[in-house]
């Protein structure tokens, strides 16, 4: 039997896996995702606040009082009674001298053995503990050691007010032998138990000196030691008019020339207040001296202050600089555009037949100048001419272009150009206008650096 050679085989048929098919995409579709986390930049974005920046000055003046420094009248020990940076009258006993050292001892010895100051003394005490506590920087330690003097001072001076008192039969008889006596101010004024060789200047003299106080120094003038006659016992402020001269540059001194008064602030203690003020020329440099008439007391102790020139603060929308770019754009006349939808009409040409064709198109107006809007390249470019809506005049594109400032707004997903108008800026924020047409707004979301950014890009989040 013969055999038979048209055998056909069979082929199995491909089983179509819908579920193996849907498994695949999945995981193409998770690798994806994967790598684009990975791989793609982070955006940081910005949410758009209201705020402002105050285009101020920051300088250290020299304080200048009308100070005059009373001397000892006879040799002998020294005791005060009056607290340090207080008011006085010509009636107030200000410090002592004892000739022998008796009565200066025994007020010495009282102190040391006092347990109890007056209601008055500890109620100054603790006004002087929670206003160093308010105005403490960290930064100022040294601030401190002088709280520390201070206070310690005024321990002193009230235990000493109290021993006078309570010695008052040893006074009497010390007084009656000329061995004791007690001193009042010739005049009404604020007390210092402190030199530093400055009582004498006046803004003219600092400015005509050169402004030199490399070699200042203090002394400070303590009680219970032994002075001999006209020595420096305490200086008296006598009056609560005071200036602080302060050297600036050319520039701020022609922004104050015309000024008459100007704001300040202390930046020892934020107080703010107005000062009157003018500008002295002197071998080419320039100096602000700033007339006050309140305040003197708060900075008794200071000869030099840091002081802040409030000069202007301007108020808007505050962004990071980081987040500023620019970009080019063209600008179209605004007749070029149809009334009613914002539309070009661009001619152009077939190829094949050469026929004119008259294509509308609707670019996104970036900014609307008095004749001009801007657009860009996105739907119009360089070279295209474009017809006036119901006239034969044509305009190319690209005959004029200009630049605008702005940022990347993000509030859809992308990245959107938004112009700004910058009203003021620093190294680290600008202020600009809000509510300005085809710009940004109150919590609007950007691009807090806008080089790591292009526009149109796909914002992940």
């Amino acid at each position: 039997m013969a055999k038979n050679n048209n055998i056909i085989k069979y082929r199995n048929p491909v089983n179509f896996n819908i579920g193996v098919v849907i498994f695949l995409i999945i995981i193409i579709y998770v690798a994806f995702n994967v790598f684009s986390y990975f791989t793609k930049d982070d955006i940081a974005e910005y949410h758009v606040q209201q705020g402002s920046i105050a285009s101020n000055y920051v300088y250290q003046g020299v304080i200048v009082r009308d100070e005059t420094i009373e001397y000892a009248a006879k040799d002998g020990y020294v005791d005060y009674y009056i607290k340090n940076g207080s008011k006085v009258s010509v009636t107030d006993v200000i410090y002592s001298i004892d000739t022998i050292g008796n009565i200066s001892n025994a007020i010495a010895d009282a102190g040391s053995t006092s347990e109890e100051l007056s209601k008055e003394a500890l109620e100054s005490i603790a006004k002087e503990i929670d206003n160093f506590l308010e105005s403490y920087d960290a930064d100022k330690f040294n601030t401190s050691y002088t709280f520390f003097n201070d206070l310690h001072s005024e321990i002193v001076y009230s235990i000493n007010s109290n021993a006078l008192t309570g010695l008052e039969d040893k006074v009497n008889q010390a007084e009656a032998n000329d061995t004791f006596f007690k001193f009042s101010s010739p005049s009404d004024g604020v007390i210092l138990y402190e030199i530093d060789g400055l009582e004498g200047i006046t803004a003219d003299s600092l400015i005509e000196s050169g402004f030199d106080t490399s070699a200042y120094q203090k002394q400070y003038l303590t009680a219970n030691r032994k002075v001999t006659a006209s020595a420096p016992v305490y200086k008296r402020v006598n009056s609560e008019k005071w200036e602080i001269v302060i050297p600036i540059e050319e520039s701020l001194a022609k922004k104050l020339n015309e000024k008459k008064s100007i704001t300040i602030r202390f930046c020892k203690d934020n107080f703010q207040t107005s000062a009157s003020c003018s500008v002295l020329k002197k071998n080419g440099d320039y100096y602000l001296k700033l007339s006050l008439k309140t305040g003197m007391i708060r900075y008794i102790e200071d000869r030099f202050i840091d002081v802040e020139l409030v000069m202007k603060t301007t108020t808007g929308l505050k962004i990071p600089v980081s987040a500023i770019t620019s970009k080019e754009f063209f600008t179209v006349p605004k007749e070029f555009f149809t009334e009613e939808t914002d539309g070009l009409l661009v001619k152009s040409y077939d190829k094949d037949s050469k026929k004119e064709i008259i294509t509308q198109v609707f670019p996104t107006i970036y900014y609307a100048a008095e004749e001009y809007y801007y657009i860009d390249s996105e739907l119009v470019s360089a070279g295209d001419t474009i017809l006036m809506p119901e006239s034969s005049a044509t305009y190319v594109i690209g005959t004029d272009t200009d630049s605008l400032i702005g940022v990347y707004n993000i509030n859809k997903g992308y990245a959107v150009f938004k112009q700004i108008n910058i009203l003021y800026q620093n190294e680290d924020y600008a202020i600009v206008e809000n509510k300005t047409s085809y710009g940004i707004s109150l919590y609007d979301h950007i691009a807090l650096d806008a080089s790591t950014i292009q526009e149109h890009q796909l914002i992940t989040q």
